[in-house]
């Protein structure tokens, strides 16, 4: 099998037609189409079916384009290795949280459009789970996603998990509620707040399964009755007096609201960059995964 030809299968289960991959790489459709052919006839396996008016990869397609972006990440490694001063070139698709894609990806993607040009970043923003999803069909390079040390996520063996920063989380409550005698430990300071609503999140269940972790220490279910995805709405409820929820402690937060820290145990937020195994020698993902690795650890996450 020809590199060349693998290139413009991945780039097709990249970009999703044929008239897409012909764009990006500079060819025509018909080229496209011709040799994807002609890979079919080389492995002996169907790679697409029709799709309405388009085409779509099938299982072995998709298969045979997940290898193929091993296979190409380890000859553009090799190549990297044999002139170690070629310069990476290409477009790495990224799903992330708001927060890290705002503070981690955002300043990057400054840098490399002056240090590495021709590497580029397409932005999506999603909760860890979407972007897990994304990453596992192979519709996005790089996942910047997140869980708590209260509730750690599942790790799915063919992907790999780096960290990059963590964040300390508190409750945020009206700021007239009567503040505790002393800071009591976590499940002591939630069950003070035991009879008011819970604030979750809309696309996430880590932080109810915090709340729910440090309620069961205290013996009592948290009713939960908003959920919202948006930091500044959460505010907004909790100074409507319509509920109580977590927020990061080194968020800036609003008139009427009160931010309390929980300790013993810590609430955490820790960050990650997620990539499929074998992906980290593609030179513009290893260039990418560098630059949020050292962000990471040089700044802590602002929430704005």
């Amino acid at each position: 099998m020809e590199t060349r030809r693998l290139r413009l299968l991945l780039e097709l289960s990249r970009l999703g037609s044929m008239r897409e991959v012909a764009d990006a790489l500079g060819t025509t459709t018909s080229t496209v189409s011709q040799q994807i052919a002609v890979l079919a006839r080389e492995t002996g396996a169907q790679l697409l079916e029709p799709d309405g008016r388009r085409v779509r990869l099938t299982p072995a397609g998709r298969r045979l384009a997940q290898n193929a972006a091993i296979i190409l990440a380890a000859v553009e490694a090799a190549q990297a290795d044999l002139d170690p001063g070629a310069e990476p070139a290409g477009a790495v698709r990224v799903a992330g949280f708001a927060t890290a894609i705002r503070t981690t990806a955002l300043p990057i993607i400054a840098e490399l459009a002056v240090s590495h040009p021709k590497v580029s970043l397409l932005v999506h923003e999603h909760e860890p789970a979407e972007a897990h999803a994304l990453l596992a069909s192979d519709d996005v390079d790089l996942a910047l996603t997140y869980d708590y040390n209260l509730a750690p996520a599942a790790r799915d063996r063919s992907l790999e998990a780096i960290p990059l920063w963590s964040a300390a989380w508190g409750l945020g409550v009206p700021a007239r509620s009567a503040p505790p005698v002393r800071a009591p430990a976590s499940p002591a300071m939630v069950a003070s707040f035991r009879r008011h609503d819970w604030i979750g999140n809309s696309r996430n269940r880590a932080d109810e399964d915090v709340v729910r972790t440090l309620a069961s220490m205290a013996g009592f279910e948290p009713r939960f009755a908003h959920q919202a995805d948006s930091l500044d709405l959460v505010e907004d409820l909790i100074v409507a007096g319509l509920g109580v929820g977590l927020l990061p402690v080194g968020r800036q937060t609003k008139p009427g609201v009160r931010l309390l820290r929980l300790a013993d145990p810590d609430v955490v937020l820790r960050a990650y960059a997620v990539i499929r195994q074998g992906r980290a020698a593609w030179p513009p993902l290893a260039l990418v995964l560098d630059r949020l690795v050292k962000r990471g650890a040089a700044s802590p996450a602002d929430f704005g």
